[in-house]
């Protein structure tokens, strides 16, 4: 009887080390990946629904963001970054004072409507790099050139020390 108890033991034992080892390999690949990163599905960024895949064919592979954040919301590899769905001809501006009070002042200095405003975090970077393979490194320049700019404390304005982001390359 000792030896099968013995026998018995090791098996509950090997059991139990089997599950451990697996909880914390289904643990580690559970984490999410990191804003920027490829991904098919959200589930692909975070098991837990805090980050969202855009899968769409103006993010190649897909990009893990967090969409409608603002300065606070963003992890720290990334910082919240706004588009404008739309392509606008409205008055030039150099602050949002010179635009209606629905409308920004874009980096690109054109009065935009706020209400086609988007917000996504987007992977910081500081060359291109930092950014996968089909996405630049947007610094001022690139910004005004192919759109978004980093969203900011009131007040503070968008210039060339603002945080850079990575985007998709536009094609040449």
């Amino acid at each position: 009887m000792g030896s099968r108890l013995v026998s018995l033991v090791s098996r509950v034992s090997l059991v139990a080390w089997f599950t451990v080892v697996a909880a914390g390999a289904a643990g580690l690949g559970g984490c999410g990946k990191e804003i920027g990163d490829p991904c098919t599905l959200s589930s692909d960024c975070s098991p837990n629904g805090d980050r969202q895949c855009d899968p769409s064919p103006s993010s190649p592979n897909g990009y893990c963001t967090i969409q409608g954040c603002d300065t606070t919301t963003c992890p720290d590899e990334a910082v919240c970054v706004r588009f404008f769905a739309g392509t606008f001809t409205n008055l030039p501006c150099t602050k949002t004072v010179d635009c209606s009070l629905d409308e920004l002042c874009s980096v690109a200095g054109q009065c935009v409507p706020r209400s086609s405003e988007i917000r996504y975090c987007m992977k910081k970077c500081d060359s291109n790099g930092d950014c996968r393979d089909g996405y630049e490194c947007r610094d001022l320049t690139k910004m005004m050139e192919h759109g978004g700019e980093p969203v900011l404390a009131p007040g503070v304005a968008v210039d060339a020390h603002a945080p850079k982001f990575c985007a998709v390359a536009p094609a040449s």
